[in-house]
């Protein structure tokens, strides 16, 4: 039960192959034939069979055949047959190889293929290679190179032409899957496999849609955790909204809120097809780049400068050497060298002198990545030079490509350098776009690593009351909240908000702008106005109570004027914000098709759909996360000392971001936002104008009974489940806290594994490692808390340093985890405990906490594999009402069942 669910569909012992009789020309398709000749040219290392529908004989045979895999290349009135025989036979996986497959027969195989238990990839899909098992189940050319490279994609063209480029460029591949439309193995579980196996070290990604953001997101994270990830996506055109109700929903378009989501997944995006070639090279020498900092060895002071001047266009840095490795460095080289920005070895240059810059910059800590450009001179020997590179000792500890530029007289360097697996370009522009691509990964993992819970640490808000407000909104067949309703929703998160009072009178109007102090500001208060200023319903600087009166009349009728059908409440008086130096900063949210709740940021005021200042982030939010959302916006650079004025109170605009958060976490019903502008200068900030859009759906209602059972399941990103953590008393004394795991638990729990005996690790693992890989630590630790859940036991011990100071450090002492099934309503659980906890209590609170997780969840049974000779474990679950059977598929074993 270890193995992933897609094993017999990726990794088959065993194939059956229908792909129609050679002498029936009726009965055999192109789709066929080509695989046909793909399984003659490679000889699949497992056990391949073929198939007839239509052949009585075969029939008869069923009973003593069995596959894991079956591959369907047949004419479309013959698939569903092929279905059922796939079934009747144990496969546990089909796939079918066909184009031009409409939605309802598409519905139709998958029908067939759940009613017999198999996992079908297709219909309009090219199928897949596995080139380390010599498996070409499929049709988008000739078995790849064996790589450590994975490609994963929405467009059977788009496949064939990667595979093609691919031979050319000596870049090899673990898995090429092609997906199309209507297939039930889609992205998200593709990338599940992908991120568990041990032979695919990054993936590249060809998007075109996605079905399911949730899913995607998880799959997604989880890959991009264990292993880099590049995503080329189509349509990158914005999504029009010609309804938008908020300044956010009418600048922000979709294109931007999937950058969002790639980055908050440790992903990579690229813009082009050259780029994702370019990712691919880079991948494919599998080196891991660590900061933004490239330096650049040239031979040329014309190609640097261009390297130079598109790092700084696209956000990187120049590496410079550092003066100590200038000083050891300068001798060895020619005398016309320059190594103060660029190491330009000057046209003398030799291979010998590459070489050692190269290393000097490899071993100096003010450079993570080198660029080494190559210009043609008279005498100097493009093919030497590359041989230099190519003999440096791997793996380097740092990205090292290559720019050769020219093209007849550098045709034999660049085999060199394809020999030796060192990404390789034309131009310098293209080699500086490929290490910030790949620069960017250790970039996004940092917002991976974030999972925050759905409320912060600060005061707790009134959830209840700003429920209410919506619902008495909603009572009245209303979407828009007036400004008093806007504000006082924020008033329920704590946001701080200017003090604003009604006026339905002139009067009134003026009576409350003597109470509050000049100056005040009017705006017309409707339910049915987007944007006060554009019916002339906006009045600043009211300096006396004359003025406020009169301002009031003209303004009421000048709003009917020129909005004759709106509904008027009458006019809001606040007192005018004055900080002298305050920046104006606007705060947003708009609900993404597919990807839920986003959150926007950037420069606020009057002007800011003209200013188009954007920066998202996806829901829920920590500090950290609101600290890179505000540095991407524009406006942060006028947030720090600026033109005499103190530098903004960071920690108030951030708690401004956190508020935000927890509303759109627990009030599922928001659709769109916009607080603008937000007043910020040294002493805090403070929101002066607020409209919110909200809407009553069946997710959101579904949202209210979910946050408090089975999750966020509005939020693309599912939250840190804190309320899970409980805290239970040690025999002997002492506590310990059981909780849900966190990425920062890697370190513990691989010190948990290691301190195990060999027993105990044999009896979790059925393996004799002696600790984790870093995939599986990955995966154990960065968890997808909507369908799996890992707890953690953890115990605080007390130390005393040399100095006599009393240190407190965490230890995890136990884990126990589930996963769920492919049917959704079922999971597998697992269970260790360190030794030297064995017999306190704490395996038992552990599967007692994880049952009552999986119950939570809606789950209808959890179930694991026990060895057979594990008797401490066996007892444990008899215990906890499991029922406890022989393994079928290995007598080792025995299956333990709980119903939940």
């Amino acid at each position: 039960m270890d193995k992933h669910f897609l094993t017999p569909l990726f990794a088959p012992a065993s194939i059956v192959a229908f792909v129609g009789h050679a002498d029936d020309p009726g009965g055999q398709t192109p789709a066929g034939r080509t695989l046909r000749e793909a399984f003659r040219a490679d000889r699949f290392d497992g056990t391949l069979r073929f198939l007839d529908v239509r052949t009585k004989g075969t029939l008869e045979e069923l009973a003593q055949t069995h596959a894991d895999l079956a591959l369907i290349a047949l004419a479309p009135r013959d698939v569903a047959a092929a279905l059922e025989i796939a079934g009747r036979i144990g496969c546990k996986a089909a796939v079918v190889l066909s184009s031009g497959i409409g939605a309802d027969e598409a519905a139709q195989w998958r029908k067939i293929a759940r009613r017999e238990g198999v996992h079908l990839l297709g219909p309009n899909s090219l199928g897949f290679q596995r080139p380390l098992l010599r498996l070409n189940a499929g049709v988008a050319g000739p078995l790849a190179k064996p790589g450590p490279l994975a490609l994963v994609a929405q467009s059977g063209a788009l496949t064939a032409s990667m595979l093609d480029w691919a031979r050319q460029n000596g870049v090899g591949f673990s898995s090429v899957v092609s997906l199309g439309p209507h297939t039930s193995v889609d992205i998200p579980q593709v990338l599940d496999f992908l991120a568990n196996d041990q032979a695919t070290h990054s993936i590249i990604v060809y998007l075109e849609g996605i079905a399911d953001a949730r899913r995607f997101m998880s799959a997604l994270r989880s890959a991009s955790h264990a292993k880099p990830v590049v995503v080329l996506k189509a349509g990158r055109k914005p999504a029009g909204n010609e309804a938008a109700q908020t300044h956010s929903a009418a600048i922000v378009g979709s294109d931007d809120v999937f950058d969002a989501a790639l980055r908050r997944a440790g992903a990579v995006r690229v813009r082009s097809f050259v780029e994702l070639f370019s990712a691919a090279k880079c991948l494919a020498s599998r080196y891991r780049p660590v900061g933004k900092r490239l330096a650049v060895v040239t031979n040329g002071g014309g190609p640097g400068v261009l390297a130079a001047d598109w790092i700084n266009e696209i956000g990187l840095h120049l590496g410079k050497l550092s003066p100590p490795a200038q000083k050891l460095l300068q001798p060895t080289l020619p005398p016309l060298a320059s190594l103060n920005d660029l190491i330009d070895l000057s046209e003398e240059a030799l291979p010998a002198h590459y070489r050692a810059a190269i290393d000097a910059a490899s071993a100096d800590s003010q450079v993570d990545g080198v660029l080494a450009i190559f210009s043609p001179k008279a005498g100097a020997d493009a093919a030497a030079t590359a041989k230099a590179l190519a003999d440096i000792p791997r793996p380097m500890n740092k990205p090292l490509l290559a720019c050769w530029m020219g093209d007849s007289s550098v045709g034999k360097a660049r085999s060199v350098l394809a020999d030796a697996t060192i990404p390789s370009f034309r131009t310098p522009e293209a080699a500086v776009g490929a290490f910030g691509n790949i620069a960017a990964f250790y970039q996004n993992q940092q917002l991976l690593q974030q999972t925050p819970p759905p409320l912060s640490a600060l005061a707790k808000p009134d959830i209840e009351g700003a429920r209410l407000i919506i619902e008495s909104v909603l009572a009245e067949r209303r979407h828009v909240l007036t400004e008093m309703e806007s504000k006082s929703l924020l008033s329920s998160f704590h946001i701080p908000i200017t003090r604003t009072l009604l006026a339905r009178s002139a009067s009134e109007a003026m009576m409350i702008a003597t109470q509050l102090g000049f100056p005040v500001a009017l705006k017309i208060d409707s339910p049915d106005i987007a944007h006060k200023s554009d019916v002339e319903g906006v009045a600043l600087n009211v300096l006396n109570g004359t003025s406020a009166r009169d301002t009031y009349v003209e303004m009421m009728e000048r709003v009917a004027r020129l909005a004759p059908q709106a509904r008027i409440n009458g006019v809001t008086v606040q007192k005018m914000v004055r900080a002298r130096r305050g920046r104006e900063i606007y705060v947003g949210m708009v609900t993404d098709q597919p990807f839920g709740p986003v959150i926007v940021f950037g420069a606020g005021g009057t002007m800011i759909e003209l200013l188009n200042d954007r920066a998202m982030e996806l829901p829920p939010l920590n500090q950290f996360l609101a600290h890179r959302l505000i540095e991407r916006s524009r406006v942060a650079e006028t947030l720090g000392e600026w033109r005499g004025a103190h530098a903004v109170n960071m920690e108030a605009l951030e708690d401004v971001l956190l508020r935000v958060s927890e509303m759109v976490c627990e009030l599922p019903e928001l659709r769109e936002m916009d607080i603008n502008p937000i007043i910020v200068d040294e002493s805090g900030a403070i929101s002066v104008d607020a409209r919110i859009v909200v809407g009553s759906t069946t997710q959101a209602v579904a949202a209210h009974v979910s946050n408090a059972v089975n999750g966020y399941q509005h939020l693309a990103i599912m939250p840190y489940p804190a309320r899970y953590r409980r805290e239970w008393p040690l025999p002997g004394g002492g506590t310990y806290i059981v909780r849900p795991v966190h990425p920062n638990d890697a370190q513990m729990l691989q010190a948990l594994v290691q301190g195990l005996s060999p027993e105990s690790r044999w009896f979790r693992f059925v393996s004799r490692f002696h600790e984790l890989p870093p995939s599986m630590l990955s995966r154990f630790t960065l968890i997808d808390y909507d369908r799996e859940m890992a707890l953690v036991a953890v115990v605080m011990e007390r130390s005393v340093s040399p100095e006599g100071t009393v240190l407190e450090s965490e230890h995890i002492v136990g884990v126990s985890r589930y996963i769920t099934n492919p049917d959704q309503t079922s999971c597998e659980f697992s269970l260790v405990v360190a030794d030297e906890f064995s017999g306190k209590g704490i395996g038992s609170r552990l599967m007692e906490s994880i049952i009552d997780v999986a119950r939570d969840k809606g789950l209808a049974e959890i179930d694991g594999l026990v060895l057979a000779n594990n008797p401490d474990m066996l007892k444990l679950v008899r215990r906890l009402g499991f029922t406890v059977k022989p393994f079928p598929e290995d007598p080792d074993f025995k299956l333990v069942t709980y119903m939940l």
